[in-house]
């Protein structure tokens, strides 16, 4: 029998080297993925591959009793066990029954109105990251016993690392175990978990089904980026994605099935699921089983083994393909007796996170005498061949149907279509269960296409109590679906055991209640992984006015800056041209500033058990955040969170997304990040607005100090230079920015539990440079690191306390030119920048010998018509002014036009 993983190593070069069993557990396959194209494809997992369930959960079992072998009874009852959304949810639940004394909790990506945050965390390569625990009993993770982390593959550990750092800052223990069907760390890879378990002080053990490693040769992810667009563009899902001809067999009618599920018994690990609640799982599991097998009736009936329905593409009459079913030679699954042949050949289909219910039921079903297989659907895009060589042989694409709270989008069944099931068996939950779920091109409809019977069973989605939750009360409603809706607000308590804290801090009551940061692709053109937006995306609210109009509306009616945005600057091909010129010239010298500051943070803001949470100032700052994040990550290995929040001059921080960082970090880890300061308003505009939220909400330690790339003003602590310079990312705006436009805080748009608003300019892609830019000062971090540690080096015994120099120098200038008002007059590079690009200019005043830096410069003032005025002895390489007498753009401290005198 061909292995499953023959295609693509055959076409990219790829080597699975390890245990001899590893052929057998895992296929290759290829996927849309910016970090990693190859995708290892588990045969005993139940989500990509129909497998027979006994296979699925023995595995699970097996190593759970490990587990419990290697802790020993008594600490094996003091342990917990933490499961992977949305692959590893069952085998998570499996290895806890195999564990048999301990409870089990799962991460999930479904935020759960009315139910505490305990904590989350990232995911850097998966197709989505953000991971939320949302335990029932708030006590469940805060013990000191052993966490056992279980996840289907164990890689890089970066998964495994960043859910111990961000659980042992607030919930420290002595003891962890990772379990995984197959470990797969690289050669590289191997010290990494050592080495961590020494720098936490705690006992790390790793336990596994098989062990090796995938041998990529160079090129590897473009050659498979490559190869996926090809094979996407030449895939027919014709017969394995859309309903066709084959719907007149049952056009897409569906038995319903009532389970009986027991009352008040979670519908998995979501919320926490005890050793007493398996024991009323498994006692009710053969009453559920016998209500299926009635409502699957006669299967079989008028079913032909060889119909186009039955059988894989390309594959043999009968359809029993072993790479579509996991049945490889020599695997488990192989050598698993099964039911007779001559019976009905059933699905039992799970639905994303809900693997375990689904899982026990296939069990269940097994046991009865049924030829069972179990699968589970995915938001995952992988691509489908149809080659007994690929592990992905079709693909079934239907619209999400669980309203998923980062918006619409498509969702995946693989080897389903064409693998000779005579019945399915569907098993969602009850917020799963809605319209979409039976539209046209819903999953049923898609399932019905294929194969001849289709039965619904629905699990009443559990909502934990408020006993269980701290949650004071919360009023329910039965919707059209029979999900339990939320619809009152409630009272969450967040008590976090913080290092060095004495008291516990509670985090702000709304926080919870705060939707997950916002990510590229969907928002922004950033990879997930480089930055979490803590913005609400108002994309299709039209915001933008030419900027006269803008500004009379500002003039005449007291409007804030921050109500509306200026209509996006479309650079020219000389301007263009001007900003690649500077990026090759300087990239050097902000690789050197990036190392600098990052280098100084570390040294100055880390501490055991603890790391930096970057926090940038959107937008100016959010370039420089990922560029330090990725400095930590290249020169350290540290993988520093890195979010973007709102600063709105006159109003302040955005105190939702304060509130959102201090119920997901120590508020005393966050390290607030801009691009330059100018005069340093907005040091000043950070330092009072965290004193009014420290006294409104009750939350302390955030530290207002901000660290910025250039502080030519001498306004802060942490800086990588002190020189004002050319920093090419000021020269545009969107464009280099993530394509993210300047925040917005508008009443009618933005309440008062909302974050501030942005939008993303997904139209400008063509004109995006953002990530080239990040790219080209990243290519220069090598070649600066021996300057970086002298300057740091000397920064650290040096006396960096700000003397305001740039401010003294303002307030001299105002006088000078007649303007009285500081706020009119913007110092340095990319503040200049700014206004020649956002605002109604009046003149460029330009330090004579500083023309390296200012060629943008001078070209947008003679876009604009506005004259350059050559100065000595300023501070900074140039200032722009704006006179209230001359133009509609002048806005004072408070945000709002200045009254001309």
């Amino acid at each position: 029998m061909v292995w499953t993983g023959t295609w693509v190593a055959e076409r990219l070069g790829v080597e699975l080297i390890g245990d001899e069993a590893l052929p057998d557990l895992l296929g290759l396959a290829l996927r849309r993925n910016p970090k990693r194209a190859h995708l290892l494809v588990s045969s005993v997992l139940g989500k990509h591959v129909p497998q027979r369930p006994s296979v699925v959960y023995g595995s699970g079992l097996d190593l759970g009793r490990r587990v419990r072998a290697l802790l020993g009874d008594e600490e094996a009852a003091r342990s917990v066990v933490l499961g992977y959304a949305e692959t590893a949810t069952a085998l998570g639940h499996a290895v806890a029954d195999g564990l048999g004394l301990a409870p089990y909790l799962h991460s999930t990506r479904r935020p759960v109105a009315g139910v505490a945050r305990a904590g989350g965390f990232e995911e850097s390569h998966s197709h989505a990251t953000s991971h939320l625990l949302l335990p029932e009993d708030p006590k469940l993770l805060a013990g000191d016993g052993p966490l056992v982390l279980v996840d289907d593959e164990f890689s890089t550990g970066n998964t495994v690392l960043n859910t111990v750092r961000a659980l042992h800052e607030r919930y420290p223990r002595d003891r962890y175990v990772v379990v995984a069907l197959v470990d797969m760390r690289s050669a590289a890879d191997l010290g990494r978990l050592d080495a961590f378990a020494a720098e936490i002080g705690a006992r790390v053990d790793l336990i596994s089904g098989a062990a090796g490693t995938v041998r990529l040769p160079d090129g590897v992810l473009e050659k498979g980026q490559a190869l996926v667009a090809e094979h996407e563009r030449a895939y027919d899902p014709g017969a394995a994605s859309a309903p066709g001809p084959t719907t007149a067999r049952g056009g897409h009618e569906h038995a319903r099935v009532a389970l009986d599920w027991p009352e008040d018994l979670p519908d998995g690990g979501r919320h926490g699921f005890t050793p007493d609640q398996r024991h009323r799982l498994e006692t009710a599991l053969p009453a559920m089983a016998a209500r299926i097998t009635e409502a699957l009736g006669d299967a079989a009936a008028g079913t032909e083994r060889g119909a186009t329905a039955g059988a894989l593409p390309g594959s043999a009459v009968g359809g029993r393909s072993a790479s579509a079913v996991g049945e490889q030679p020599g695997s488990t699954a192989g050598a698993q007796p099964g039911p007779s042949a001559g019976g009905p050949r059933v699905l039992v289909l799970g639905f994303e996170e809900l693997m375990y219910a689904p899982l026990r039921l296939g069990t269940a079903l097994e046991e009865a005498g049924h030829d069972v297989r179990y699968s589970t659907t995915t938001r995952s895009p992988v691509l489908a061949v149809d080659d007994p060589g690929y592990a992905i042989r079709t693909r079934l694409v239907f619209p999400a149907h669980d309203d998923p709270a980062d918006g619409p989008g498509e969702r995946y069944a693989y080897n389903v279509a064409g693998a000779g099931f005579d019945a399915v068996v569907l098993v969602v939950d009850s917020t799963a269960d809605t319209p979409a779920l039976h539209a046209p091109d819903g999953l049923l409809a898609q399932l019905a296409a294929h194969i001849p019977r289709v039965v619904l069973a629905v699990v009443p989605s559990y909502t934990p109590t408020a006993e269980g939750t701290g949650v004071t009360e919360a009023t329910g409603v039965t919707g059209a679906a029979g999900a339990t809706e939320v619809t009152e607000a409630t009272r969450l308590t967040e008590a976090t055991e913080a290092t060095e804290v004495t008291e516990a801090v509670e985090a702000p009551e709304r926080s919870s209640m705060l939707p997950e940061p916002l990510r590229g692709p969907a928002f922004s053109s950033y990879a997930p992984e480089e930055v979490g937006w803590l913005l609400q995306d108002l994309s299709d609210v039209e915001l933008e006015a030419p900027t006269e109009e803008r500004e009379e509306a500002i003039q005449s009616g007291g409007a804030h800056y921050a109500e509306s945005l200026p209509v996006e600057y479309q650079p020219s091909d000389r301007y263009q041209e001007l900003f690649h010129a500077a990026l090759e010239t300087s990239a050097a010298r902000i690789a050197r500033a990036v190392g600098t500051v990052t280098e100084t943070v570390l040294a100055e803001r880390e501490r055991p058990g603890h790391r930096p949470v970057l926090v940038s100032l959107a937008r100016a700052g959010t370039p420089v955040g990922v560029l330090m994040r990725r400095w930590a990550q290249a020169r350290h290995g540290l993988d520093l969170p890195h979010y973007a929040v709102s600063i709105v001059r006159g109003r302040g921080i955005d105190a939702n997304a304060l509130c959102w960082l201090a119920a997901h970090h120590d508020p005393a880890d966050v390290v607030f990040v801009d691009g330059w300061t100018g005069k340093g308003a907005i040091t000043r505009e950070l330092a009072d607005a965290i004193k009014e939220f420290e006294a409104a909400e009750g939350v302390t330690g955030f530290d207002p100090e901000i660290a910025v790339l250039a502080d030519p003003g001498s306004c802060v602590r942490t800086y990588g230079t002190r020189e004002d310079f050319l920093i090419p990312s000021a020269c545009l705006n969107s464009t280099v920015s993530g394509l993210i436009s300047r925040t917005v805080l508008r009443a009618d748009l933005v309440g008062p539990n909302d974050f501030h608003g942005g939008k993303f300019y997904r139209e400008l892609a063509g004109a995006d440079v953002s990530r080239a830019f990040l790219d080209a000062v990243a290519a220069r971090f090598d070649e600066v690191g021996a300057a970086v540690d002298a300057d740091v080096k000397e920064l650290l015994a040096a006396d960096r306390t700000p003397t305001w120099e740039g401010w003294a120098a303002v307030e001299r200038i105002s006088e000078e030119y007649g303007i009285h008002d500081v706020n009119l007059v913007k110092p340095g590079v990319g503040e200049t920048t700014r206004v020649l690009l956002r605002r109604v200019p009046w003149k460029i005043l330009a330090k004579r010998g500083a023309d390296a830096d200012l060629a943008h410069v001078r070209l947008l003032a003679e876009q604009r018509g506005v004259p350059v005025e050559v100065v000595d002895e300023l501070p900074y390489s140039c200032v722009g002014l704006i006179h209230p007498q001359y133009t509609r753009g002048a806005t004072g401290a408070d945000g709002k036009a200045v009254v001309s005198q």
